[in-house]
């Protein structure tokens, strides 16, 4: 007979995160959701009393790949059964949303299927798979789930790190030609001011210092003020940065139609805010551009780089590309390849365009073929590594401020984040986790930055960068 366990006891739930950094913040929102429920995360998903898979629509064969991991956890769930233990398996998020009841049709093993914008319904719906087998809600709700949801414990947000995202907003009005997140998170919602504000103090409250605020379109935020107006992301930012114990900034992901003049004032008065903005252009092509329904041109796009490095001239960019969009000639191609020699960023990521059923691109006309979308990707990416690469290698000799976040692989080694977001690894004492110091950097690799401590520097708050030897 099957172990059964009552409301409050102690059961284990485990939750893997496909995707963006949405997707990671939703996660520990399912968990702390849950936790009152008496579930407690683990690692191993062989060990959990409930699976939650929560997916994302954005990457090539999304759905497939969900499907395949259904496959490994049923063996998991017959494992658990032979033990006399019932395990349940959630699948949630983007894919869960754009599938729907098809999930349950295609894998009978799944007793839960919970869309992007609803598991702060998630004991609810737990509770219904228990007395009737299965749940399923996918329905865009009337309420805000920002309202509803648990928050995290301090021991739970400790666990998570110094650094921790908070999500702002969510969905999207844009309607890309390529994009699903409009039809999948639905339409552009902004959380208040207040609700903002307190997540981020209970975070500051149990050790973070480093918060990135994130959503579909993060600077097209519009959250209600507590003086009951919308606020832009820059005033959001320019309030959360005197928030005591957060130190450092972000924000992603941005659209370049919105970045707005208190935005700009944000970059040049905030020094908690960091100098490094991903802000996706998707093509370099004006003809692209247009099919892509991107809304705005090249020339849009670098004059609000342009308007950013005026205000902050040390701000670095980073940016997403889209490769073989339907109709993309070899010009258009090459117009990309030279917008990233123009701007000189200091990474992107760069997909094969892949069409998404539902999506205006994937009824276009002039796909383009794989061999063509393949050979032209890893030219652009050749082009990337290579401003990437000068960029670290000019770090070296400079002193950057430094957030210890956790151990490296190397005995008394820590690794922490520079205000460009790279990997730095240095020599230092445990302890210094969680602070801020300077350190020297003296070797670039491809992906992180070396470098020495400078002792007398931990946890000196009042700089957060310092670029001497630039």
């Amino acid at each position: 007979m099957a172990r059964m366990t009552g409301m409050n006891e102690s059961r284990k739930l485990h939750v893997k995160s496909f995707g963006c950094q949405m997707n990671v913040y939703d996660s520990h929102r399912m968990a702390d959701t849950l936790a009152p429920q008496g579930f407690i995360e683990t690692t191993r998903p062989e060990d959990a009393d409930l699976i939650i898979l929560n997916t994302c629509h954005i990457r090539e064969k999304a759905a497939e790949k969900v499907y395949s991991e259904i496959g490994r956890m049923r063996l998991l769930k017959q494992a658990a059964a032979r033990d006399g233990r019932r395990m349940m398996i959630a699948v949630a998020g983007c894919v869960a949303q754009a599938e729907g009841e098809e999930i349950l049709r295609r894998a009978p093993v799944v007793d839960i299927v919970v869309g992007s914008q609803n598991y702060h319904r998630l004991p609810e719906l737990l509770a219904r798979a228990k007395r009737d087998g299965r749940a399923f809600d996918t329905e865009f709700p009337i309420e805000n789930k920002f309202d509803h949801l648990s928050s995290p414990s301090r021991e739970a947000t400790r666990a998570r790190g110094v650094s921790a995202f908070v999500t702002v907003q969510e969905g999207c009005d844009k309607f890309c030609t390529f994009c699903v997140v409009p039809y999948t998170r639905g339409a552009e919602i902004s959380r208040a001011v207040g609700n903002i504000v307190t997540e981020v103090e209970r975070l500051a409250d149990a050790g973070v210092r480093e918060v990135t605020l994130i959503g579909q379109n993060v600077n097209a935020y519009h959250g209600e003020g507590p003086d009951g107006q919308p606020w832009t992301l820059g005033r959001l930012l320019a309030h959360i940065a005197r928030t005591p114990g957060i130190v450092r900034l972000r924000y992603t992901t941005s659209h370049p139609c919105d970045v707005d003049d208190s935005l700009i004032a944000a970059h040049r008065d905030l020094e908690a805010l960091m100098p490094q903005l991903h802000l996706p252009v998707q093509s370099g092509s004006d003809r692209i551009l247009a099919a892509m329904n991107r809304r705005h041109t090249r020339a849009d796009y670098l004059r609000a780089i342009e308007r950013l490095r005026t205000a902050r001239s040390d701000i670095a960019f980073t940016s997403d590309f889209i490769i073989g969009f339907p109709g993309e000639t070899e010009d258009d191609f090459r117009a990309s390849v030279s917008l990233v020699d123009e701007v000189g960023y200091t990474g992107a990521f760069s997909f094969k365009y892949s069409p998404r059923p539902g999506t205006p691109g994937a009824e276009m006309a002039d796909q383009i073929p794989e061999a063509v979308k393949s050979e032209r990707l890893q030219r652009l990416q050749e082009v990337i590594d290579r401003h990437r690469d000068a960029f670290n290698r000019n770090c070296v000799g400079r002193r950057f401020t430094i957030l210890f976040e956790k151990p490296g692989r190397l005995p008394g080694q820590l690794v922490g984040r520079s205000p460009y977001l790279q990997p730095v690894q240095t020599m230092a004492p445990v302890a210094s986790i969680g602070q801020i110091a300077e350190v020297l950097v003296n070797e670039a690799g491809s992906n992180s930055l070396f470098g020495a401590l400078i002792p007398a520097s931990i946890d000196r708050k009042e700089s957060l960068l310092t670029a001497t030897g630039a």
